[in-house]
């Protein structure tokens, strides 16, 4: 192994540490007790070195947001597998919900307004790009054409970030959420369907 090859591992083994560090104070403590300083302590490393990765505490902290797009990612797509495709996108509500219930502190950083939101966008695109892989599929499916998928892929993100956040509540807790979501996107995409063929019926020269 070359001394470039074995820096570069050092390097990636160190950066992988300080990441681990970070989300287990994160998601035992909260952001608050997040800080370079408490980083440093845990892995045994000075502060300096950790700068050497980080530049500081936002770039972090953005570095846990992709860490979390990309757990959430890995566990929704391994829980989606229904051959049939609307199950699956009812599954993907509940998973996505169930994901903000089991990582609090994480799912809040990672929709943390303070974070930069064009860098957050940045990080979340494969999560985003995934949905919209689905949600074209659906559409296909159903013979729905969706004006605007970005628009639509909004409306069923935002929809389950909301009711994700509700499950926070103590009255409804995250069992009920994830119903809740999956009777959310259901009511949806029903809709979408319902108005397609409403359209499809209304064309010029279609059968009545």
């Amino acid at each position: 192994m070359s001394i470039s090859t074995r820096r570069a591992r050092e390097r990636a083994n160190t950066q992988e540490r300080i990441i681990e560090a970070a989300l287990h104070v994160l998601e035992t403590e909260g952001a608050a007790a997040l800080t370079i300083r408490r980083i440093a302590n845990d892995v045994e490393y000075s502060a300096p070195v950790v700068y050497q990765h980080f530049a500081n505490k936002d770039a972090l902290i953005l570095e846990l947001v992709a860490h979390g797009h990309r757990l959430m990612l890995t566990q929704v797509l391994q829980a989606s597998q229904e051959a049939d495709v609307d199950r699956r996108m009812r599954c993907l509500a509940s998973e996505y919900v169930r994901f903000a219930g089991e990582h609090p502190h994480l799912y809040q950083v990672m929709n943390d307004p303070t974070v930069d939101a064009d860098e957050r966008r940045r990080v979340a695109e494969p999560a985003i790009d995934a949905l919209k892989e689905l949600l074209t599929t659906w559409s296909a499916a159903h013979d729905v054409v969706l004006a605007d998928l970005d628009e639509a892929c909004e409306t069923l993100w935002g929809t389950l970030y909301g009711i994700a956040s509700l499950g926070h509540l103590s009255n409804v807790g995250n069992d009920r959420a994830r119903r809740l979501a999956e009777q959310a996107l259901h009511a949806i995409l029903l809709g979408w369907r319902t108005d397609a063929s409403e359209k499809r019926q209304q064309a010029p020269g279609s059968a009545m």
